[in-house]
């Protein structure tokens, strides 16, 4: 029964060998502070730097299916949680981390990208509904869904990378 339900719930991912996934996040995926990630842990065994590339290739394969604007949900997946702290230890602002790290992830990834107004709703309002302002943009449904789908796998030890 768990090999079935890892079966159907598991995604196959290819994001290195897809070219076009890679020109989308070229300038993102390389940059130091992004890679700095890996040093945190997001949701089981799962890094950040991990979690948010799972994030935006799936975001980015359903907005292209969708005819979406697809190099924004990659690059705003990438940056959804671009927070840089360990969630579980401290966090750099007061209050809870499903309700803060949007915006410190949004700062943070102004201070280093060039976004544009899709990809910023997208960080921002990736956690709703606790950020109460709905998302803008159909892509930021989108982003917002993966993550959630990402976490759950994450969080229960499956697999997203279906072998």
């Amino acid at each position: 029964m768990i090999k079935w339900i890892r079966l159907k719930l598991s995604l196959k991912i290819d994001f290195f060998s897809n070219k076009e996934y890679g020109k989308c996040v070229y300038d993102v995926i390389h940059h130091e502070m992004i890679i700095s990630m890996k040093n945190y842990i997001q949701h089981g065994n799962t890094n950040c730097f991990e979690h948010s590339i799972y994030v935006s290739y799936i975001s980015y394969m359903i907005c292209k299916r969708l005819g979406l604007d697809f190099q924004s949900a990659a690059r705003g997946g990438l940056l959804h949680d671009f927070f840089l702290y360990d969630w579980h230890m401290k966090r750099p602002q007061k209050g809870l981390h499903g309700f803060i790290h949007p915006n410190i992830a949004l700062q943070n990834a102004t201070k280093y990208f060039k976004l544009n107004d899709n990809e910023k709703d997208i960080i921002q309002k990736h956690m709703w509904p606790l950020t109460i302002t709905l998302p803008r943009y159909k892509e930021s449904f989108v982003v917002l869904c993966a993550d959630k789908y990402c976490t759950l796998m994450e969080t229960l030890g499956l697999s997203i990378i279906g072998k």
